[in-house]
This record gives C-alpha cells, sequence and structure tokens, in this order.
C-alpha cells in the first residue's frame, strides 16, 4: 500500500508540473498585455515599458516561468499585479468560498444519487422509469442554466433564499448555508444525474450475481443483503464516477460563483485571466490541481477499501 500511496503522489506532482507549465506558456499566449492593463488607457508608452521591465515581462518567457517555479516550489506563489496582495493570502480567504459549494454539492450528489440509484434498481418498474428520465433531463441542463432558474424562482420570485453574495460560516452558520444551498443545488444536479445512473446500473449487475442468491437462500433479510453486501460490490463504480463528477464540480464552479456573485476562487480565476494577472492564475492552477490530486487518491484509498480484491499492492 505504501508502494501504491507513493507512485500515486509522485504521479500527481508530475501531473502539477505538466499543467502549471502549460497554463504559464498559455498565459503569453493569449494577447492580454497586463503592464498596459495596469498603467490604463492614459499611459504613454514610455510608462507602459517600464512597467513591463518591473512586471520582469520584458525576459524571455523561460526565465519568467523559471523565476516563477523556484519561488512556487517554495510555497510563493507572489503577489497579484493588480491587487497588490499576496496570492497565498488571497486564496485562503476565497477558497471557503468555492469548497463551501463544490463539498456540499458533492455531498447532496452523493446521498441522492444513491437513494435514486439503489430505488431505481430495486423497485423497477415506474421509479426506474422516473427516475432515468429525470436523469436525463438533469444532465442535458447546463449547470448556469439550472442556476439562472433556480435564482429567478427561490431568489427573486419566492424569496426563499439570496440571489447573491456569501456568508462566512463562522459570522452565521444559518446566513452561509443560505448562501450557499441554491450554488450547491445547482452545482449537483448534473452530477446526481450521472451517478444515479451509474449507481443504478451497478446495483443490477450485483444483484445478478451468484452470491447475493446465496445470501438469501441462507435467510438473511432483503435488508441486510442490500446494504451489507450489494451496496458495498456496487460502489466502486460509483465511486469512480463520483470522483470524476468532483472535476466537473470545480470546473463548474467558475460559472456558478459568477451567476451568483460569490467572492470565491473562480471568480478571482475569471478576472484574473482577462486581466492577464499571471501570478493569481498560476496560484489557482496550483490550487485547483492540488484538490484534484487529493480527492482522487482519497477515493483511490476508498476503493480498495470496499473492494479489498482491486487493492494495489
Amino acid at each position: 500500500m505504501l508502494t501504491f500511496l507513493v507512485r500515486r503522489v509522485a504521479a500527481g506532482l508530475v501531473l502539477l508540473y505538466v499543467l502549471a507549465t502549460t497554463a504559464f506558456a498559455m498565459m503569453s499566449l493569449t494577447g492580454t498585455d497586463a503592464a498596459r492593463n495596469i498603467a490604463g488607457t492614459m499611459a504613454t508608452p514610455e510608462q507602459i515599458t517600464a512597467k513591463r521591465h518591473e512586471l520582469g515581462l520584458d525576459r524571455p518567457w523561460i526565465s519568467q516561468y523559471g523565476q516563477w517555479l523556484a519561488h512556487a516550489v517554495r510555497g510563493d506563489f507572489g503577489t497579484s499585479w493588480f491587487g497588490g496582495d499576496s496570492v497565498s493570502e488571497s486564496l485562503v480567504l476565497k477558497a471557503p468560498v468555492s469548497l463551501s459549494i463544490v463539498v456540499s454539492g458533492l455531498l447532496l450528489a452523493t446521498v441522492l444519487s444513491a437513494v435514486l440509484g439503489v430505488a431505481a434498481a430495486v423497485r423497477r418498474g415506474w421509479v426506474d422509469r422516473v427516475v432515468q428520465a429525470t436523469a436525463i433531463v438533469g444532465y442535458a441542463v447546463p449547470s448556469f442554466l439550472m442556476a439562472l432558474m433556480l435564482s429567478a424562482t427561490f431568489a427573486v420570485q419566492l424569496g426563499w433564499l439570496p440571489a447573491t453574495g456569501y456568508v462566512p460560516l463562522a459570522s452565521s452558520p444559518s446566513g452561509w448555508l443560505r448562501s450557499i444551498t441554491l450554488p450547491a443545488v445547482s452545482l449537483a444536479i448534473g452530477a446526481i444525474a450521472a451517478t444515479a445512473q451509474q449507481v443504478r446500473g451497478s446495483v443490477i449487475d450485483v444483484l445478478r450475481q451468484d452470491f447475493v442468491r446465496t445470501l438469501r437462500s441462507r435467510g438473511l433479510s432483503e435488508r441486510r443483503v442490500l446494504f451489507r453486501h450489494v451496496l458495498r460490490n456496487a460502489a466502486p463504480p460509483a465511486l469512480t464516477v463520483l470522483s470524476l463528477q468532483f472535476i466537473s464540480l470545480v470546473g463548474g464552479a467558475v460559472v456558478i460563483e459568477k451567476v451568483f456573485g460569490l467572492p470565491g476562487v473562480g471568480s478571482a480565476a475569471v478576472t484574473a485571466t482577462v486581466n492577464g494577472d499571471t501570478p493569481l492564475v498560476m496560484g489557482v492552477v496550483v490550487y485547483l490541481v492540488l484538490i484534484v490530486v487529493a480527492v482522487n487518491l482519497l477515493v483511490d484509498l476508498a476503493y480498495g477499501w470496499l473492494n479489498p480484491k482491486v487493492r494495489v499492492r
């Protein structure tokens, strides 16, 4: 198991390096002149040239990247070219916002997809048809459109929940829950649709196995067979889909944060990309890749725990 962990961490570090290098290279190809954006439209060519020299943009690309990488490996991602704030401190402040809606959406998707998938596999008939039809609709509707519909209905028309803004958990737990409900639900709907279908198919496959008939013949209750044996064997494929959905949720949070006016990492990434704020963009890239690598590692460990036959030695 230790060898497996070392290999996975090493692969994650390689992925981080490749994506960081690619992102840095792409920032130089966007055509955005950060020095001109910072200096303003009224700046003279001399002022813009001076600003480019101050930011190091007049140096070769490999030199710029080497300097950033040398500081990044020490945990120093520099300061934002536009705000002047430390990138690391800015991410620490914005990360709870993004994690709140992504983790809440993932938990909601996990619970509801398990319930709907099991119900469709066990009950079949009209329950199965309703779940599949609902899943298709939920998967087909984009998350941003779902966010607009939910906001217009529950925030604007009914006034049950806020349409925009974020309340920190430390300030008001109830206010925090109200502020993340609509964004989390908007993110979760697509994940529920995809994962529920996977749970349904996995449970049906396991129910057809010989060991299930053997357990029933030994007099075990249907509830015990389902929750103690069937679900454990059906969980690994669903976990794989759920880990992929987590990556989708992280990407979808960028748009959702804009729709609901949340000051999260996604909103910061969009603004920084438009402005050409390379230090902040690179900080966001590293932050997101580290989260994805960590989640995939946890999913691999959970996969092996649920099904010892597939553990990597």
